[in-house]
């Protein structure tokens, strides 16, 4: 969990208090008296703790140890009993030293004491006999010690990220800390945690290439309960697509019972069953229909509340049909079922009795001294808002419309005062229509935090649960959601950024800060625009340039990302790729291939052969993505994330498509790009015609020279000149083609060609300009174009630096039928190169670029 920045005052942001402190917290730069001293000359100080402390505690206080190491070298001493001068001493109420402290009135029992996973931290003289000083950490329970001593691991510089993304560890010889007592409080919600999710393909192939199983064993989920715990959660969903918690390694839930994480199922699984255990026996099993096959799902429902006696799980009530879809319903067609609502409402009433009846049973008390929870998701909301209700002491889990907008919250005063309270079920991953999202985090931080803000203001405080689906790469939001969950009012419109700075600042050091946050929060807003897997080319309009507009915004950042990045020092460069970098390369990548691939569309419909060229860059960006994957799983921290990013995400049609890896996007291809050449008919708009000069109507050749267009000529697209140019251009043309209101009888032409000079007669070169039917003019564009000493430093030098010469031609306009005007252009020189045609009838503006190219179509020339 994020505090203020490294090696600063344990005054946190987040909701870390200072009870007591005339100083700031821990430095490295100051050892003395007003001060306990940490690390002394690289060597950390000895911990102690009661041998009977509870075991998730001592586990905390082993990787403290560890986490000492990481900071100075050297691991810090563990010792059950007090042999030196100087201490770190922690433990809950259990502990006999912690009680002894409280007997001497060292520690306020009273500020621990009945209280939820809270913690002191505070410096005390003579605390033992024989102890000179000690740090002292307190907790009420058991998470309330182990947050306490994570607390420490974090101000002391080790990131809760440290294994999850290899955030280095700042090495320090010396640390001391201010004297002063300090808390984080207590949790403002109960049950905070993440629910692993659409485990395969990316965590299930990271899990089997880093432990060799199929499923997460008890040593993966040692690594998430740390993380969790770090991070001050204590609650998990584990992953149930393929995997089964309980039945694919029987450690798993004596791990997570042992370290202080509470394992709940989800809302399609009661009873503390997973899906899977019922799923790899339906043969056996028969139907999961609780009207036809009570006996069975009853004695599946029984063995899990007996499996689940003596932890603190977190027991689901309710059913849901097979595979997490509506009661009732067919496997295979949940969006066909017509839900029969009052018999479900009664079925399901049945079923709540019933299990309440079975934990009462297993338990040999009242069923309410078993904390339950029933999740009012999907189509079970209905049945909620017709009269469905649970017992008092139950938790009603209300949950969003899988995007992060909260779908319903407590009503009226009787809603908000079930005794039992409330909870939300929050999505940053998502399978389901309209499509899924799998691949990247697309939560924009103020969405978060405005929805749960709305949340935790309606009184939803008993359980915070989100789905992030495979862990990586949701870092930040998962961060984001539970430091909200401990301190929701701590948060503001005001100083919500904060956060993302100060994340930045503990990964990347606070130099880095303000610009990887600034990366890191627009990255999550255009994320939010559109999902990956919605994204196709029809998402933004290629016409008015908005395609291009956000294709550009991505690359920018993109650019941005590669600026940082080479300017942190290398232990840093992996952290970076993962929780920016590389959601930035891929996202502003997949934004290029959709805007190559509309781009493609729109041109091959025209006829216009540039569209091979952006087919080329469809397929390029294609293999792109393949290649940044490949840089995730095999090279970027020497392979240890090798096959977290394989998800599919390109080719999607429907949410549930079965496709097999990514798709490249439908692309066309001109097939005799040379023949496909003209026929451009523009139309005026704002009362003005800009024409780029390679989109003539048509091109004549002269006899031996042929017009030749010159890709990225000029300040815009091209040039087009006569070629070779030691032939002769008689008889070369050029036409365009527009629309031009039958109410204009006059414009004014603007012709934009390179600033080529003289070379071929000292009087100038020319061209002539007119529309077909009526005057024609000729423009000597380069006669002044010289070194003479009138035109030197006043038309020549100011030109040639810009490249190009525009010239203006007054012309009347011919009567036609129907509007259309034919303008034609001839060389009468060679070196002629056009770049731009402008058509002013009262709406030019005078611009570097000389505006966008007016709307077009293509006629047959």
């Amino acid at each position: 969990m994020m505090r203020d920045l490294l090696l600063t005052a344990l005054m946190s942001s987040i909701g870390l208090q200072v009870l007591a402190s005339d100083h700031k917290g821990i430095t490295s730069t100051q050892l003395s008296l007003d001060r306990f001293t940490l690390i002394e000359n690289g060597t950390p100080g000895t911990i102690l703790i009661d041998e009977n402390e509870d075991g998730g505690v001592m586990i905390a206080a082993r990787n403290l140890q560890e986490d000492f190491a990481r900071v100075s070298g050297n691991r810090a001493t563990l010792i059950f009993r007090p042999d030196s001068s100087r201490l770190i001493i922690v433990g809950t109420l259990k502990s006999r030293y912690i009680n002894e402290l409280i007997k001497k009135k060292k520690i306020d029992g009273t500020a621990l004491k009945g209280k939820n996973e809270k913690y002191l931290m505070m410096v005390i003289d003579n605390p033992l006999q024989g102890v000179k000083e000690a740090l002292v950490i307190a907790g009420s329970d058991k998470r309330g010690a182990i947050y306490g001593i994570y607390e420490l691991s974090e101000q002391i510089g080790v990131s809760p990220w440290y294994d999850w993304a290899d955030v280095p560890v700042v090495r320090q010889q010396n640390l001391s800390i201010a004297r002063g007592t300090y808390t984080a409080g207590e949790p403002a919600v109960k049950y905070r945690g993440i629910f692993l999710n659409d485990e395969a393909p990316c965590l299930t192939t990271w899990v089997h290439n880093t432990y060799g199983t199929r499923y997460g064993d008890h040593r993966f989920y040692a690594r998430v309960f740390e993380l969790i715990l770090r991070l001050r959660g204590n609650f998990l969903w584990p992953a149930m697509w393929g995997w089964s918690f309980y039945a694919d390694d029987p450690e798993n839930s004596k791990t997570a019972h042992e370290m202080g994480i509470i394992i709940g199922t989800t809302h399609h699984e009661p009873m503390a069953r997973n899906h899977q255990e019922w799923a790899r026996k339906r043969k056996e099993y028969g139907a999961w229909d609780y009207s036809t096959n009570q006996e069975v799902i009853d004695r599946f429902f029984r063995e899990g509340i007996e499996r689940a006696s003596g932890t603190n799980d977190l027991t689901t009530i309710g059913m849901r049909g097979d595979g997490d879809t509506p009661m009732g319903s067919k496997e295979g067609e949940d969006h066909k079922y017509v839900p029969r609502d009052e018999d479900n409402i009664k079925l399901l009433e049945k079923i709540i009795r019933n299990q309440r009846q079975i934990i009462k049973e297993v338990t040999g008390e009242a069923p309410e001294k078993t904390p339950q929870v029933w999740a009012i998701y999907k189509e079970v909301q209905r049945y909620f808002d017709m009269g469905l209700r649970v017992p008092d002491d139950v938790i009603m889990l209300l949950c969003d419309d899988n995007w992060g907008n909260v779908r319903r919250l407590p009503r009226g005063e009787e809603e908000r005062n079930h005794p039992g309270g409330w909870g939300m079920y929050y999505h940053f991953d998502y399978v389901g229509a309209p499509r899924n999202t799998k691949w990247l985090n697309v939560t924009p931080i103020q969405n978060m935090w405005e929805q749960l803000q709305l949340t935790y203001d309606y009184g939803v405080d008993k359980i915070w649960i989100v789905n992030v689906g495979d862990l990586k790469p949701m870092e930040y939001p998962i961060t984001l959601f539970l430091d909200m969950a401990w301190n929701p009012g701590k948060f503001t419109v005001d100083n919500l950024l904060d956060h993302t700075r100060e994340f930045c600042a503990q990964q990347f050091g606070e130099e880095q800060a303000e610009e990887a946050s600034r990366i890191l929060n627009l990255y999550s807003k255009y994320n939010g625009r559109v999902t990956p897997e919605m994204l196709d080319r029809h998402t933004y309009n290629i016409e008015t340039g908005e395609w291009k507009k956000v294709s550009d915004e991505y690359v920018k950042l993109e650019a941005e990302a590669l600026r940082q990045y080479l300017t942190l020092k290398p232990e840093y460069r992996d952290a970076y790729q993962q929780l920016i970098r590389y959601p930035v390369q891929a996202m502003a990548n997949l934004y290029e291939m959709y805007y190559a691939q509309a781009m493609n569309h729109k041109l091959y419909k025209e006829n216009n052969p540039q569209a091979n060229a952006w087919a080329d860059k469809v397929e390029a960006a294609f293999r792109r993505d393949k290649e940044l994957s490949h840089q995730y799983n095999k090279v970027m921290a020497g392979g240890k994330w090798d096959g977290m990013m394989i998800q599919k995400k390109i080719g999607y049609t429907s949410w549930n498509d079965n496709f097999p890896e990514d798709t490249l996007p439908e692309i066309h291809r001109i097939a005799d790009p040379e023949k496909a050449v003209g026929g451009y008919l523009f139309t005026g708009k704002d009362d003005v015609v800009v024409i780029e000069a390679e989109h003539y109507f048509e091109a004549i050749d002269a006899t031996e020279a042929k017009w030749t267009v010159i890709p990225h000529m000029g300040r815009t697209l091209s040039g087009m000149a006569v070629m070779p140019y030691s032939k002769p251009i008689d008889g070369a043309s050029l036409s365009y083609k527009m629309q031009i209101p039958k109410d204009v009888t006059e414009v004014t032409v603007h012709v934009v060609v390179k600033s080529t000079l003289a070379f071929h007669d000292d009087k100038g070169h020319e061209y002539t300009v007119g529309f077909e039917g009526g005057e024609e003019k000729t423009i000597n564009f380069n006669a002044d174009l010289n070194e003479k000493p009138e035109n030197i430093y006043t038309t020549f030098y100011p030109t040639v630096a810009r490249r190009v010469v525009r010239k203006e031609a007054k012309l009347p306009l011919p009567t036609t039928a129907n509007g259309v005007q034919t303008l034609i252009v001839k060389p009468l020189d060679p070196g002629i190169v056009f770049q731009k045609i402008v058509v002013d009838f009262g709406g030019y503006q005078d611009t570097y670029l000389f505006m966008d190219e007016s709307p077009n179509q293509r006629i047959a020339p």
